[in-house]
């Protein structure tokens, strides 16, 4: 049988491949298939072959494809380290650039680096090094110091510049002979974010150099299609989901992390009142918030509330990795539970009331009280009963001043699982993306 596309979902632990067929109207999923991981093995294409033959004696037949795709976290996925001036300002901006991006931050620095800086930046090994600083015109004078202390260091990745606008040839020869890719600055002024140019390139970055990864590197042998990072992936889905029905947050509940992506620009009322920008489409990760590998985390935050009448003890001994019995589903649904709630405060920005005028309200981080839809996906909130009713206990029903969604928020799920995967679809073929999710989400 021949099929349009083959998806592919390298996981750290699991490969899982998705052959799809597409016609006028719709797009028809013929099979998954799944199977290890084996980039720790030295070569991730036995595990996408493998998780392809397991396709092949679904449906009692060979499989040929058209394209191949596939999405990547494996081996820690897109390791960044962010470096520029100010905090709360260009470094922030330049976070958000890599999140949005899928990146996973190992190390954010403000201000000029230091031997200490290098060192973690050494242990760490990153797929790719950011450099911002200054507004437009502005200060320039730390990202060139950086720029130059991380130039002589001869790390051998990818640099992004993305600060002060006036650094650029300046840039240009401190790197020169050096893989470097220029943008607009994410931070061109005073509470103003920029960071959909610096996003678009760290994914160029990503496919640039996913073939140089340990285990990674006969990924072309098969992938000849577009590669990105999976959670990058899920952010230009929930990016199209927003075209499609406006303001949306996506929850993924997964194993190790929970990740939190919105695309709304919040309300009137909280923008007069909020101290600095946010970008229109946010991402966090909490890294410590996991179902499975993370589990004991989750179980630690857990109060007499959460915990149904059972025992930290109890929960501890019936957690597995795809629970089965009543009891392992009982106890991963609490951990679920725990983790959209944390995940989603801790995404979400505060109000605050000034000290001393009791009518006066200020506004730090994410408003998502217009958001329009709340969305799960990933294993945890789609595979387990109740996903629902987890997404909808996020909602405020009260008549207050919120930057939590609203009661009137409806709920979707990703029936089919493939947020990733229509993702990465829209980089080849938007309006096959835009019928998968429709499908899976029922819209």
């Amino acid at each position: 049988m021949q099929v349009d596309y083959i998806i592919t979902e390298v996981g750290s632990t699991t490969t899982v491949a998705t052959a799809f067929i597409i016609k006028s109207n719709e797009v028809k999923i013929v099979a998954q298939g799944k199977s290890y991981t084996t980039v720790m093995d030295g070569d991730v294409t036995i595990g996408l072959r493998k998780s392809i033959e397991d396709i092949e004696n679904q449906i009692g037949e060979k499989l040929t494809y058209k394209k191949m795709l596939s999405t990547s976290s494996a081996a820690g996925g897109l390791k960044i380290t962010v470096h520029g001036l100010v905090e709360d300002m260009t470094v922030k901006a330049a976070r958000e650039a890599a999140l949005g991006a899928g990146g996973n931050i190992k190390l954010v620095t403000a201000g000029k680096l230091r031997r200490s800086d290098i060192k973690k930046i050494r242990e760490i090994n990153p797929n790719l090094i950011m450099i911002a600083g200054g507004t437009d015109f502005g200060e320039r004078d730390t990202a060139l110091y950086n720029a130059e202390v991380l130039s002589k260091e001869n790390l051998n990745k990818p640099f992004v510049y993305c600060g002060n606008k006036a650094n650029i040839d300046d840039m240009e020869e401190i790197f020169r002979g050096q893989e470097l890719y220029i943008v607009d600055n994410v931070y061109p002024r005073i509470d103003e974010l920029n960071v959909e140019p610096a996003r678009y390139v760290i994914q160029q970055a990503f496919e640039n150099n996913i073939i140089k990864a340990p285990g990674m590197n006969k990924i072309k042998e098969m992938v000849n299609g577009t590669i990105m990072p999976t959670p990058g992936a899920v952010m230009e889905s929930t990016k199209l989901l927003y075209e499609l029905i406006g303001d949306v947050v996506v929850l993924d509940v997964g194993g190790a992390t929970t990740d939190v992506h919105s695309v709304t620009e919040g309300s009137s009322e909280v923008l007069d009142i909020l101290v600095s920008p946010e970008p229109k489409a946010k991402r966090t990760v909490e890294g410590d918030l996991g179902v499975y590998v993370n589990s004991e985390n989750i179980i630690n935050l857990l109060d007499t509330r959460d915990l149904k009448g059972l025992d930290k003890e109890y929960i501890k001994s019936n957690i597995r990795a795809i629970p089965e019995t009543e009891e392992e589903i009982n106890c991963s649904l609490i951990l679920t539970k725990k983790a959209v709630e944390v995940a989603v405060n801790r995404h979400v920005g505060y109000l605050k009331r000034i000290y001393g005028d009791s009518k006066k309200v200020i506004a730090y981080g994410k408003d998502l009280s217009k958001v329009k839809y709340i969305v799960g996906t990933g294993g945890a909130l789609t595979r387990l009963p109740e996903g629902r009713d987890i997404l909808g206990s996020i909602r405020y029903t009260k008549e207050d001043l919120t930057m939590l969604p609203r009661g009137k928020a409806r709920i979707l799920l990703d029936n089919m699982y493939i947020m990733a995967s229509a993702g990465v679809l829209s980089k080849e073929d938007k309006e096959a993306a835009v019928m998968l999710l429709k499908q899976s989400l029922g819209i």
